[in-house]
């Protein structure tokens, strides 16, 4: 209940604290676990809501892999960056190869899922700051890690 204005409900955001927050002018990625229209009903009266856009549960997909689930529903890390760079006008151009990348991870998930009924090895076996923890060392060191 904190996205809707305090005059709405006692723990809601003020408009102030909700600009804050969610900026005034800038576009708004919200990724929701569950029906994106109930985000737009608790905003619909703020001042950026048109720049709102929410991905959230769109009942797609049937018994699959988790990962496969979120891609059907649009709320994978590909889709996302998608939105996001999809709202930055100024990118222009600019953002051709990342766009053909996601493309190509999309095809490249799909393609697998379905020869092989699970996630890829890269999404089944992330591990928060993994990343992190390769830095600046050879290959060699990080398939031992």
């Amino acid at each position: 209940m904190k996205l809707q204005p305090q005059s709405e409900h006692p723990h809601g955001l003020s408009d102030k604290e909700f600009d804050v927050l969610f900026t005034r002018d800038k576009p708004i990625i919200f990724a929701f676990h569950g029906y994106p229209l109930l985000i737009h009903r608790l905003t619909y009266r703020r001042r950026n809501h048109p720049n709102l856009h929410v991905r959230g549960f769109k009942e797609e997909g049937t018994t699959t892999t988790p990962f496969d689930r979120t891609v059907m529903n649009d709320l994978d890390r590909f889709h996302l960056f998608g939105d996001a760079i999809d709202r930055l006008p100024q990118l222009g151009s600019r953002v051709a190869y990342a766009r053909q990348f996601i493309r190509d991870r999309l095809f490249e998930h799909t393609q697998y899922i379905t020869a092989c009924g699970e996630d890829l090895p890269a999404i089944r076996n992330w591990k928060w700051g993994q990343a992190e923890r390769h830095k600046g060392k050879s290959p060699a060191e990080k398939k031992r890690a």
